[in-house]
């Protein structure tokens, strides 16, 4: 179990969660992201993704216990009383997930890179469906992909955007990816692949210019998109800090029963 002696506290400006910040801040003497251990996340599952985000962004990465105060909670505790807080931590269970990199070039040569966490999905900009190529290790799978989008999913995303699509849910130990099509329309069959993670996947945009395409990593976007490649990202591994009994491997269990 971990040990902490230096926590940081991030607290969503949502209205719930703001409802109980000073709750929370009487509870320990917190430190500066930059000086903690861990740090501690009240707010919903979005918050927690842009926590996850900024650290990713800084290089400065830190285990990380979430508190529920949002709607569906996949990365977070549930909320519960509010003085055992510390103990909690104390006793929760680390569990570590990668994220994805995406690399995006623009119409006019733009290059953009941006890490997911939950996944990586291209979606059409205007009412023509997209037309896209999957290429899977350097190998066409698919040489046109007529469809409303396409996405890249992690395990720990596999119950988000991944899940609404038909996706699968996968198991957080998989060591996979999902590779979801969005209302395909040709071939009307394909329901997707399942990829082990070391693999990686290019989605190239047919006709961009009359069927103009979008790329969105997370809560990141990048419009008019030509090319796209996604792999798991090999380094910066985020850690999350979970309840016991309460793992994001038992909610994925969880959610498969759920009707």
């Amino acid at each position: 179990m971990p040990e902490f002696s230096r926590l940081a506290l991030a607290i969503s400006d949502s209205e719930k969660a703001q409802a109980v910040a000073d709750e929370y801040r009487a509870l320990n003497c917190w430190v500066p992201m930059e000086d903690a251990e861990a740090v501690v996340v009240v707010g919903g599952d979005g918050f927690m993704l842009q926590t996850l985000h900024a650290m990713l962004d800084s290089g400065r990465i830190l285990p990380v216990y979430g508190i529920n105060l949002g709607t569906v909670g996949f990365l977070m505790n549930r909320p519960r009383i509010i003085d055992k807080l510390l103990t909690r931590v104390a006793k929760s269970n680390p569990h570590t997930i990668a994220p994805l990199t995406m690399e995006a070039t623009t119409r006019d040569g733009t290059r953009y890179e941006y890490c997911a966490i939950n996944e990586v999905s291209l979606l059409r900009e205007t009412r023509q469906t997209a037309k896209l190529r999957i290429t899977v290790n350097d190998k066409v799978r698919i040489d046109e992909l007529v469809c409303d989008g396409v996405l890249v999913s992690t395990p720990a995303g596999s119950t988000a955007y991944n899940l609404s699509a038909n996706g699968p849910i996968l198991p957080l130990d998989s060591n996979l990816l999902a590779l979801t099509p969005i209302s395909p329309f040709r071939p009307r069959r394909w329901r997707g692949a399942i990829l082990p993670d070391r693999y990686s996947v290019a989605l190239t945009v047919k006709e961009p210019e009359k069927r103009p395409v979008s790329v969105v990593a997370d809560q990141k976007e990048v419009r008019d998109i030509e090319h796209v490649t996604i792999r798991v990202t090999q380094d910066n591994h985020l850690t999350l800090l979970f309840d016991p009994g309460h793992s994001l491997d038992e909610r994925i269990v969880a959610e498969q029963f759920l009707v």
